[in-house]
């Protein structure tokens, strides 16, 4: 039954540390590496690095909410989010169709 999940490459839940400046300050963030890969893409759709993307989302975050108290969380279901939009335009696309 979760063959397809265990039999994933190790590499992908992985955890890969990057270093960037959030508003300013010099910080660092440990992600899972398929959580790293969707957000390079979700920054790519957006013409900006990685860091940009990051730090503009927190600079919103703390604009509507303030600050949050776990921010690599918010990353994750952010990606979880981009993934769900995804999905919805590739339903979208087929329905119309």
């Amino acid at each position: 039954m979760c063959e397809v999940f265990a039999g994933q490459d190790p590499d992908r839940y992985a955890s890969t540390t990057r270093r960037l400046r959030l508003n300013g300050q010099s910080t660092s963030i440990r992600l899972e590496n398929a959580f790293w890969e969707t957000l390079d893409e979700l920054a790519g759709r957006d013409g900006v690095t990685t860091p940009v993307f990051i730090s503009t989302l927190h600079a919103e975050v703390l604009e509507q909410h303030g600050e949050p108290t776990n921010f690599t969380s918010l990353l994750r279901c952010a990606c979880l989010k981009f993934l769900e939009l995804s999905r919805g335009a590739d339903q979208s696309a087929v329905a119309a169709e």
